[in-house]
């Protein structure tokens, strides 16, 4: 259990920081947001396009978009009557996808059989 002085957890890491830490995860914890990253790993996209990509409806996909935004993974530009979305930080968002894809290969089958957020607790 991590003790806690004021403001500072012991150890030196701030609430502040663990709390953006955790919020820039949460931006990435759900499978049709990383889809959407996936995609705009490729470049610009409309909500349209994704929507015919990723097969979902777009009042999810413009959900999801608002999400990234909110979360600054994702940016919005106007083009016309239309909206670009891309990535805000598309290298350091490989970066991170890299060595999500390396504890995911050095964890195996944990994470998807954790009690609380792997696949069989979706199933209770």
């Amino acid at each position: 259990m991590i003790e806690t002085q004021g403001d500072v957890h012991v150890g030196g890491v701030e609430a502040d920081a663990l709390k953006a830490a955790s919020c820039l995860f949460h931006g990435f914890s759900d499978a049709s947001r990383l889809a959407i990253v996936q995609h705009l790993l490729l470049g610009e996209h409309r909500v349209v396009d994704l929507t015919a990509h990723l097969g979902l409806a777009q009042s999810t996909v413009s959900k999801h978009l608002a999400c990234l935004v909110d979360c600054g993974i994702a940016q919005v530009r106007p083009q016309g009557r239309a909206s670009m979305y891309s990535l805000t930080h598309p290298d350091a968002t490989v970066e991170l996808l890299a060595a999500a894809e390396q504890l995911l290969a050095l964890t195996g089958d944990a994470v998807t059989l954790c009690p609380r957020y792997g696949t069989k607790a979706k199933e209770a």
